[in-house]
């Protein structure tokens, strides 16, 4: 046995001490413990703010209603039934033009991400149609789709599709080289490199940018609901607003950002499942 080589016990302990970073460090660790504690942290010193603003009349209930007039206002909504109705029409109308958004902007991004000349073809265009905001469309809609439910729909999915398209085509395009000409040389063929190499390799980019889509989606629908609407959480803000009851606005708001959240966990999980190598610290 060499003398000059470090105890095998003694030498376990001071390398892992030294391999631990600093949660302060770029790409530091940090506990789960601690981490949710700070997440907690972070809902609650927003809400401790509000009540104490409140609690001192700082701002006028009319502009800033206090945290309990706001869940005074849940309870009542609730009770008048159109509560749970609302929240059950806005996720469908959001998933309905999230899915078909998907539906399209999956395949053709792939397309766009992987043959030169559908890319040279399509990009430039949908580079600029990305930028047109999407209220702007909502009296072609009317005149091309009416009002029922697939108008509204047809919002949410100009609202995502260009930008879902773009961002499925980068991660395609991401993919390396290595296995791709790897692939090649082993004699496969087009059809088979997309099949075999490129959608398996981009699956974890695609699915974190529908993910990301979701989220844009929800963001379109107040103003998809903007189109003769009866029902739904963008509605019933919009309703309180001509009648200045910001407590109702707020309750909505609130609805909205905690539904989208739910989703939001609910694509993370799905994640940390179809890709667990992905979640591994190193």
């Amino acid at each position: 046995m060499r003398d000059d080589l470090p105890p095998l016990d003694g030498a376990a302990g001071p390398t892992v001490m030294r391999n631990r970073r600093s949660p302060w460090d770029v790409r530091g660790d940090l506990r789960r413990r601690s981490a949710l504690a700070l997440a907690v942290a972070g809902f609650v010193l927003p809400l401790a703010v509000w009540i104490l603003v409140s609690l001192n009349g700082w701002a006028d209930p009319v502009f800033l209603p206090p945290p309990w007039q706001v869940l005074a206002q849940l309870g009542e909504w609730y009770r008048d039934g159109d509560l749970l109705g609302d929240v059950i029409v806005s996720i469908g109308r959001v998933l309905g033009g999230f899915c078909v958004a998907a539906l399209v902007a999956v395949p053709l991004g792939v397309l766009v991400g992987t043959y030169a000349p559908v890319r040279a073809f399509l990009e430039p265009l949908t580079e600029f149609t990305r930028y047109l905001p999407a209220v702007a469309f909502i009296p072609l809609i009317m005149l091309w789709v009416g009002i029922e439910e697939s108008a509204k729909i047809a919002v949410i999915w100009v609202g995502v599709f260009f930008q879902m398209l773009l961002l499925v085509a980068a991660d395609v395009a991401r993919v390396p080289d290595a296995p791709i000409e790897a692939a090649r040389t082993m004699g496969a063929t087009n059809e088979e490199i997309i099949k075999y190499v490129l959608i398996p390799a981009a699956r974890p980019a695609i699915l974190t940018t529908l993910r990301g889509a979701m989220c844009l989606a929800w963001t379109y629908l107040v103003v998809a609901e903007l189109v003769a609407a009866n029902s739904g959480l963008g509605y019933a803000i919009l309703k309180a607003q001509r009648f200045l009851q910001t407590d109702k606005i707020f309750a909505g708001i609130l609805l909205i950002g905690l539904v989208g959240l739910l989703t939001d966990q609910a694509f993370r999980w799905l994640h940390k499942r179809c890709f667990p190598w992905h979640h591994l610290r190193g």
